[in-house]
């Protein structure tokens, strides 16, 4: 496997909590990534060392990988204390770190590999190709990028490529977006996200008319590129990310094997290609589907479309599910329903009223057609009603819903007058252990004694695939196999465990220079993210607005891809342009944006505007 020229293919799984990270390898992922107890663009998601060593431990039993995000601004009184965590987590035996502040690059850290985080902003090769040139190991890129971008980025560097394939969307160019510090002091690139993005907004046309009251003008439906892995493959995609280090253990079990199951695929189908980043084999006791978990509605985003539409979720910026009832009639809070689904106790629906507005409830009690309900709601005949709470489903994932063993071959066999050996092997691995034993002639058939005494390796990760037993007619007692095979067993665990994968910091290539001008929107908050930039040719340095002195009255916080004209079919390069009237202004309570439209380049801008 080691030396195996395929191009590996890596699932990567998010993990909150270390548990998690657990059960994501136990359900196939090929790698998760974890935040440390600070520094991580996802605040409320930190781990201590321990326990991301105990995940560490855990997951390269498979061979799979451990990254862990320091990927915030860093300030100048952070440092330090920023290599020491470094340090800490190499030692323990992280495999990289998914860093943006370019400040980790001048810093004396030991060899581990650094993989520039989706908060570097990489949406195009040229910044793909300065990005690998000053040593990272792994580009995510932008969320935003189609299929020919991809491939356009894979043919100008050699370096691998990590792409979202599923859950939330930020609107926003990620680690550009000062929406929320702008508003809120909160800033997404310290962790803080305040989700400006997931706000109801009036938008404001330019007579002064409120045209949309009240609805999530910016907010995205959730990724899901399930139908896309092979594509992305072919465009030069390697690293399969799935986004979520705030989501439970019951959505990452889901997701995570439902595209297993689909790689797994992909995979077998071009075995002369791909190869799997990881080892071993996952067996399922449930039927993954991803309709099942959180999601606002699903976009593929700007997968092949330049101009997409229906991306956004305008009504609500929760979780929808899927529909799975029709309302017949409503009184004293029952509602009597027409469904082909099974709706139990506890279930969690919801519906949008007469306004829009997606409203949820949960269902006290069912008999037959009719749902008992707590609290009164007010709906109509006709309505549609979605489960966005499956206790069943929900019952069964919180269970162990999977196993993941590593096949393996046992040959059985004597090596001398009174010594039996056993071999494990597998791929390029083998391991061995010997005993005496009396050498006596059995009276009955011994195999599959044997191999029954040789199969229970239920404590461990292995399963006996094929035992080859040369052993004869001789008689070799249960209890002389059975330390035989844990003797074995830990020299092949040894062994594993000696020749673990380990990669390390990818060596500088001939840099290229930037010779551009460093703005704020390059995040540079700290004296050795500016020496980098110097260093590699920039001519003028603007700080990050989190450590800026500049109070503009007008700001820029987000650009998008997404464009609200285009989302609301009125295009500026179409003649329905003008069911909109220029300038656009969205406000949410005392919050005022104004819209900018490059369309030249197919943008939208947002900037915060100060509205005494």
């Amino acid at each position: 496997m080691l030396n195996d020229d395929r191009i590996k293919v890596e699932l990567l799984a998010p993990a909150r909590t270390a548990d998690i990270g657990i059960q994501a390898i136990i359900h196939g992922a090929d790698a998760v990534y974890i935040g440390a107890s600070c520094f991580g663009a996802r605040s409320a998601a930190g781990n201590s060392v321990e326990d991301i060593e105990r995940l560490v431990k855990f997951a390269h039993q498979f061979y799979a990988k451990v990254y862990v995000t320091i990927n915030t601004i860093i300030y100048d009184d952070e440092l330090q204390a920023v290599h020491d965590l470094i340090c800490q987590l190499y030692k323990i035996g992280v495999d990289a770190l998914i860093v943006q502040d370019m400040a980790l690059l001048e810093m004396k850290l030991p060899p581990i590999p650094l993989h520039a985080s989706t908060q570097c902003d990489i949406r195009d090769a040229e910044k793909a190709k300065f990005l690998s040139s000053v040593g990272f190991s792994q580009l995510v890129l932008a969320r935003e990028l189609s299929l020919n971008e991809i491939r356009n980025i894979h043919s100008a560097v050699k370096t691998p490529l990590e792409v979202f394939i599923h859950g939330a969307l930020c609107v926003c160019y990620s680690g550009d977006c000062q929406a929320g510090y702008a508003a809120m002091g909160r800033s997404a690139n310290r962790g803080e996200c305040p989700q400006i993005c997931r706000l109801p907004f009036d938008l404001i046309d330019g007579t002064g008319k409120t045209v949309i009251s009240q609805k999530h003008l910016l907010s995205l439906k959730d990724m899901n590129r399930y139908d896309y892995i092979e594509d992305l493959l072919d465009a030069g995609a390697t690293s399969f990310k799935i986004e979520g280090r705030l989501k439970d253990e019951i959505y990452v079990k889901n997701v995570v094997s439902a595209y297993r199951k689909e790689l797994d695929k992909i995979i077998a189908k071009n075995s002369d290609k791909y190869v799997r980043s990881s080892i071993g084999i996952t067996e399922y006791s449930f039927q993954p589907n991803l309709s099942l978990s959180f999601n606002r509605g699903y976009t593929d985003y700007f997968m092949k479309e330049l101009r997409p539409v229906n991306m956004s979720s305008m009504n609500t910026p929760k979780s929808i599910g899927l529909p799975v009832a029709r309302v017949i009639s409503y009184d004293d809070n029952v509602l009597k329903i027409s469904s082909k689904y099974e709706i139990i106790n506890g279930d969690g629906l919801g519906y949008f009223n007469t306004a829009g507005v997606f409203t949820g409830f949960r269902v006290n009690k069912v008999i037959g057609d009719k749902l008992y309900l707590r609290n009164a709601i007010s709906i109509s005949k006709g309505t549609v009603l979605y489960r966005n709470k499956d206790v069943k489903a929900e019952s069964e994932l919180s269970k162990q819903t999977a196993a993941r063993c590593i096949p393996i071959s046992f040959v059985l066999k004597k090596c001398g007058e009174n010594i039996i050996a056993l071999d494990a092997l597998f791929n390029d691995k083998t391991a061995s252990s010997a005993l005496e034993y009396p050498n006596e002639r059995a009276n009955s058939p011994q195999f599959d004694a044997r191999k029954r005494v040789l199969s229970k390796l239920g404590d461990t990760i292995f399963k006996l695939e094929k035992l080859d037993d040369r052993v004869g007619d001789s008689f070799i007692p249960a209890s002389l196999l059975t330390q035989l095979r844990r003797q074995t067993i830990s020299a092949l665990e040894a062994s594993m465990s000696a020749s673990y994968p380990y990669e390390y910091r990818k060596d500088l290539d001939k840099c290229i220079p930037l010779n551009r001008n460093i703005t704020r929107h390059d995040n540079v908050a700290n004296k050795l993210s500016e020496e980098f930039y110097l260093k590699h040719g920039a001519t003028l340095i603007e700080p990050a607005i989190e450590v800026s002195k500049n109070r503009q009255e007008e700001i820029q916080v987000m650009t998008t891809r997404y464009c609200l004209r285009r989302e609301l079919g009125a295009c500026m390069r179409t003649p329905d342009s003008q069911k909109l009237v220029a300038p656009l202004t969205l406000k949410s309570e005392n919050l005022f944006y104004r819209l900018d439209f490059d369309c030249k380049n197919c943008r939208m801008k947002v900037f915060q505007i100060r509205h005494n």
